[in-house]
C-alpha cells in the first residue's frame, strides 16, 4: 500500500534526481567553451560557497530560523577546516574536470567513490578490510576501466583532475564520520553551510589567486548576473535536497537512487551536449561496476532492509539491462 510518507519520499527522490542532474548539466554549460565559455572552475566553485554561506548567515543569524550550534575552537580546528578543505578539494576538481571530458564519462567515473571511501575507510579504521567486499571492489574497477577503455574522447587530464576529486571527497566523508562522530556535533544542512561554506571559500582563495586570478584580468569574461545567481540557486538546492533525502530514507537509498540518476544524467548528456558521444563499450564497463555496486549493497544490507532493497536493486538492475540493451541497438 502507497501511503502520503512513501509520495511524499519518492517526491524528495525525484526532485534530488532533478537538482543533481541539473546543476550537473549547468556547470559543464556555464565553464564549457563552446557554450557559455567561463572557463574559470575556481571562481564559479567560490560563487557557490560565498551565495551558500550569506544564505545560511541570514537564515540564522538575521530570521533564526534554526539556532547555530555550540561551536569551539578545538572543534572547528578539528573537523571543520579539514572537512571544508577537502570539500574544496573536491568541488575545485571535480568541476575543473568539465573543461576536459565529457558529462557522460565524468559519470561513469564516479563509480569509483564507493571504491575510494571503502579504502579509505580502512585507512583510517572506520572499515575493516574484508576479502569479498575488496572482491568486489576490485570488480567495480573493471567495470570502470572497460568504461574508460571505451571512450572516445579520453583525456589524461581530465581523467586525473576527476579521480583526485573523487579522492578528496571520499577523504572528506571518512573525516567528517571520525571526527563528527567522535566529537558528537550534529549539524543540520542549514549549519553545516554555515560553518563550512566560509571556510572553503577561504581555501579556494589562494588558488584562485594563482591559477585564475591572472587569466581573468586579461581575459574578455562575460558576467551575467542571473545566470551565476541561478546557478548558485541551484547548487544550494542541491545541498539541502541532499540532507532531506539522507534525513528521510537513508544513505542506501540515496545511494541506489544515484546510479539511477547517473543513468538518466548520461543519457541527457548525449542530448544536451551533442559532442559527448558514448559507445557501446562505455556503457557495458559502467553497467558492470554499477550492477556490482547494486549486488554489494543487497549483501550488505539486505538483513536489516530485505524486501525493500530487494526490490530497489531488481528495479536498478532491469533499468541497467534496458539502457544496455536499447545504446547497444541504437
Amino acid at each position: 500500500m502507497i501511503n502520503k510518507a512513501h509520495v511524499l519520499t519518492y517526491f524528495y527522490l525525484l526532485i534530488y534526481i532533478l537538482l543533481s542532474s541539473g546543476v550537473i548539466l549547468y556547470n559543464k554549460w556555464v565553464l564549457s567553451p563552446k557554450y557559455f565559455n567561463f572557463p574559470f572552475p575556481i571562481t564559479l566553485t567560490m560563487i557557490h560557497m560565498a551565495f551558500s554561506g550569506i544564505v545560511a548567515f541570514f537564515l540564522i543569524r538575521v530570521f533564526k530560523v534554526v539556532a547555530p550550534v555550540k561551536m569551539t575552537f578545538e572543534i572547528y580546528a578539528t573537523c571543520v577546516v579539514p572537512i571544508s578543505a577537502f570539500f574544496a578539494s573536491s568541488l575545485w576538481f571535480g568541476n575543473t574536470a568539465y573543461l576536459h571530458i565529457s558529462v557522460a564519462f565524468i559519470q561513469m567515473l564516479k563509480a569509483l567513490m564507493p571504491v575510494a571511501t571503502f579504502f579509505m575507510g580502512v585507512m583510517c579504521g572506520t572499515d575493516k578490510p574484508r576479502c569479498d567486499v575488496f572482491l568486489n571492489m576490485v570488480l567495480v574497477s573493471v567495470g570502470v576501466v572497460v568504461s574508460s577503455y571505451g571512450e572516445i574522447h579520453f583525456n589524461i587530464v581530465g581523467t586525473v583532475y576527476q579521480v583526485t576529486g573523487i579522492l578528496a571527497e571520499a577523504l572528506r566523508l571518512v573525516l567528517t564520520q571520525v571526527l563528527l562522530q567522535k566529537k558528537g556535533l550534529t549539524l543540520n544542512p542549514i549549519t553545516s553551510l554555515y560553518y563550512i561554506a566560509p571556510c572553503s571559500f577561504v581555501f579556494l582563495f589562494v588558488p584562485w589567486c594563482l591559477l585564475e586570478k591572472p587569466g581573468m584580468e586579461v581575459s574578455q569574461i562575460q558576467f551575467n548576473f542571473w545566470i551565476f545567481f541561478s546557478n548558485a540557486l541551484c547548487a544550494l538546492a542541491l545541498n539541502l535536497s541532499i540532507f532531506l533525502v539522507i534525513g528521510r530514507t537513508g544513505a542506501v537509498t540515496i545511494r541506489v537512487a544515484g546510479v539511477l540518476k547517473d543513468w538518466i544524467l548520461i543519457a541527457l548528456s548525449t542530448v544536451v551536449f551533442p559532442e559527448s558521444t558514448i559507445t557501446g563499450l562505455n556503457i557495458i564497463g559502467y553497467a558492470i561496476g554499477t550492477s556490482l555496486l547494486c549486488i554489494m549493497t543487497l549483501l550488505i544490507f539486505s538483513y536489516v532492509f530485505e524486501k525493500f532493497i530487494v526490490v530497489k536493486t531488481h528495479f536498478v538492475l532491469s533499468f541497467q539491462l534496458f539502457a544496455v540493451l536499447s545504446c547497444t541497438t541504437t
